[in-house]
């Protein structure tokens, strides 16, 4: 028995999640894309360009590749002479560079 609220185990006869108050079900409910997790994240390229960001992540939607433009907002980049960094989830990082290098980016 699982509680779908919070996914923990619980031996049979009980009916109710003692943390969450929701009723137990069979068997473990499956991960959904609302779940919370941990992803380490590393930077692979940064760049001022708002085509570059724009190219480089209409490429990594088509390839699934799951990243993130940290200070993308080009007010920041333009007026506060910041830049925006490339994130990569860690297991995906050598895949994302060498599509970049494949499109010129390293």
């Amino acid at each position: 028995m699982f509680c779908p609220k919070c996914g923990i185990e619980y031996r049979e006869g009980f009916y109710k999640c003692a943390d969450c108050g929701v009723d137990l079900v069979e068997g473990q409910p499956p991960d959904t894309e609302d779940d919370v997790r941990y992803v380490e994240m590393v930077e692979i390229f940064s760049t001022y360009n708002q085509g570059d960001i724009a190219f480089i992540k209409s490429v990594f939607d088509g390839e699934e590749i799951k990243y993130y433009f940290q200070g993308e907002n080009s007010n920041l980049m333009v007026g506060g002479g910041s830049y925006a960094r490339l994130l990569v989830k860690a297991d995906e990082a050598d895949r994302a560079r060498e599509i970049l290098q494949d499109l010129g980016f390293l």
